[in-house]
């Protein structure tokens, strides 16, 4: 059967956009690889990053609303896992949208400048007038040879003060200011702390790196392949009614925290809530989230992740799932760790209620960067910073230009260092191009990209909140739907036309503010 529209990735991005072209009348389908729909939303990530929340609105501010009616006006944007997972599935239900789960993409054919269709590892072939990539890591426009991306582009590429490899400098830190920002738990400190914070060998007994570091960096500025930390967004609890304690995994090697317990040692006294970041989401649970020298995220072991096939990311996966609970049962049994820290890290919890079937752990592995479509239009760190207006606007961002620890590695003198994460960019409010949802002209005339849309890697560090994820979906929603009823390719859709119709369902493309110009 020919569907109008084609959604690969049932991400919130991609959900969104389905929605959108359902609710114009459009036959729709998503097809997701797992067995969860919602991506991170419903799969960990509770604290969703939104900016400015006046740059929200359309169909994503919808779903956040009804996300969160059941908790009588509070925690906007920050239901829980569960509610997210309940609130996606009613509004495909009313938009009567077909949803095939674990399907994984396995090849793409096309008929000339077109997509055709696309088959399943099982052997289904869906066939589609106009496709919608939302996948978190681009696989279907690069199994359809569209142009793109990936890894960090060198500062000269776009002119970037930011872009390529960024080391950074050791930040001395007093155990105060290591502290959790999250008040609930007496936090004073600044909310993500990156960075070394602390002169602490990275050597064994041996002279070699400890796990996870690597023997040397590179230049500074020097584009490379890599990718920013990958980890889990656990979501945690200390209600004893709720409470199922951390697992010990299967292949706990505790050799793997050796810079931990230097961490550890380095500032006596240190809580779990520094360790982590903790943000409070509905009913007593908690988003866990890395911040800091060591936590949840696991720098360089996602390297291979984006050209890997199956195989090489159930193993990536289920290797971050290995990182991540050891490191939890070695702060809550190893008995090098102060007894007060165990005590507290005991304290906590997997929640009882959420994934439960998947023994509570979340689903969702977070992909913070994958590939980047090349487009009709790259945006950059300027269009984040200062050209920040777009006449082809379709939807809007403001979070700060956020990259976590890309890897660590051996100063000269023997200490560890963060390599990465941006200490201090923030980003004003900016319009997002349309043209950067599309590929170039010639390219593919019927595949749109609000996922892995075209921008630079230190833009993309911005773009990349699920919030933007959203509002782009529900634009490229539209659009899919406008191109397969005029006929036209998705690079000729009327704009003006488009717009129209996304401000009247509420979607932000403006601040009042703002004025905007030809670009």
């Amino acid at each position: 059967m020919l569907r109008d529209v084609v959604v690969y990735g049932g991400t919130p991005g991609g959900l969104i956009a389905a929605i959108a072209a359902a609710r114009e009348g459009a036959s729709v389908v998503v097809v997701e690889p797992t067995r969860w729909i919602g991506g991170v939303i419903t799969g960990g990530l509770t604290r969703t990053d939104t900016g400015r929340a006046d740059t929200i609105g359309g169909y994503t501010r919808e779903f956040f609303t009804r996300a969160a009616s059941r908790y009588g006006g509070k925690f906007m944007w920050y239901a829980e896992p569960h509610a997210n997972a309940e609130a996606f599935e009613a509004m495909l239900r009313e938009a009567k949208i077909e949803v095939v789960r674990g399907a994984t993409l396995r090849s793409v054919a096309r008929d000339s400048a077109r997509i055709a269709s696309v088959t399943f590892a099982d052997g289904r072939t869906i066939g589609g007038r106009a496709f919608v990539d939302a996948s978190y890591e681009g696989d279907l426009m690069a199994k359809a040879g569209v142009a793109c991306t990936h890894g960090r582009e060198s500062r000269e590429t776009y002119g970037e003060p930011l872009a390529g490899f960024y080391p950074m400098e050791i930040r001395p830190r007093t155990l105060e200011s290591m502290t959790s920002v999250c008040s609930c738990l007496g936090g004073t400190g600044p909310h993500y702390v990156h960075g070394t914070p602390a002169g602490i060998d990275g050597r064994d007994a041996t002279g070699r790196p400890l796990p996870g570091i690597r023997s040397a960096g590179g230049a500074p500025g020097a584009g490379d392949s890599l990718y920013q930390a990958y980890n889990f967004r656990l979501v945690v609890t200390q209600r004893a009614d709720n409470r199922v304690p951390f697992p010990k995994p299967a292949a706990y090697e505790p050799a793997r925290y050796e810079l931990l317990l230097r961490l550890i040692r380095a500032f006596p006294g240190i809580r779990f809530g520094r360790i982590f970041h903790l943000g409070a989401v509905a009913n007593d649970k908690f988003d866990l989230n890395s911040q800091g020298i060591f936590s949840t995220d696991y720098p360089g072991a996602n390297f291979d992740y984006v050209a890997g096939d199956v195989a090489v990311r159930a193993r990536i996966y289920d290797d971050h799932v290995a990182f991540t609970q050891g490191m939890l049962w070695f702060l809550g049994h190893d008995t090098r760790v102060p007894a007060a820290l165990r005590d507290e890290t005991n304290a906590w919890g997997l929640c009882r209620d959420e994934f439960v079937d998947n023994a509570h752990w979340p689903h969702a592995l977070y992909v913070r960067e994958a590939r980047r479509l090349v487009g009709e239009y790259v945006m950059t760190q300027r269009d984040c910073k200062s050209d920040v207006t777009k006449a082809d606007s379709v939807a809007m961002g403001s979070f700060v230009i956020d990259s976590h620890i890309v890897q660590r590695f051996l100063a000269p003198d023997g200490t560890v260092r963060d390599e990465g994460a941006f200490p201090d960019a923030p980003a004003k409010p900016y319009q997002i191009p349309y043209r950067s949802l599309v590929p170039k002209r010639g390219g593919c005339t019927n595949l749109l990209v609000p996922v892995c849309l075209s921008s630079s890697r230190v833009a993309y560090c911005t773009l990349r909140m699920e919030p933007v994820y959203m509002a782009l979906g529900h634009a490229a929603g539209l659009a899919a739907v406008s191109a397969v009823r005029s006929g036209r390719a998705v690079q000729d859709v009327d704009i003006a036309a488009l717009q129209s119709l996304l401000r009247a369902q509420k979607q932000v493309l403006q601040l009042p503010s703002a004025r905007s110009v030809k670009k």
